[in-house]
């Protein structure tokens, strides 16, 4: 999934949707850790709340249903 960072002030935000949030047993004002290994930047909940694997699956589904058309595109 690709997605554009925003300006806010002086920095730049990452958006998250509300289904990622979910998945990631995140909320607004939840806290996250960052790494960067690699050139890549991996983000992970400070203090995930539980997450519902059944539920899990459901939220990836949504989510890969709603941006297919994009997926697609990136994919060729």
């Amino acid at each position: 999934m690709i997605k554009q960072l925003r300006k806010v002030g002086n920095s730049n935000a990452l958006i998250l949707d509300k289904p990622i949030l979910e998945l990631l047993g995140l909320e607004e004002g939840g806290q996250v850790q960052l790494t960067i290994q690699n050139g890549a930047l991996i983000v992970v909940p400070a203090n995930p709340l539980p997450v519902d694997m059944d539920e899990m699956s459901s939220k990836l589904e949504y989510v890969l249903q709603k941006r297919k058309e994009v997926l697609r595109r990136l994919a060729e």
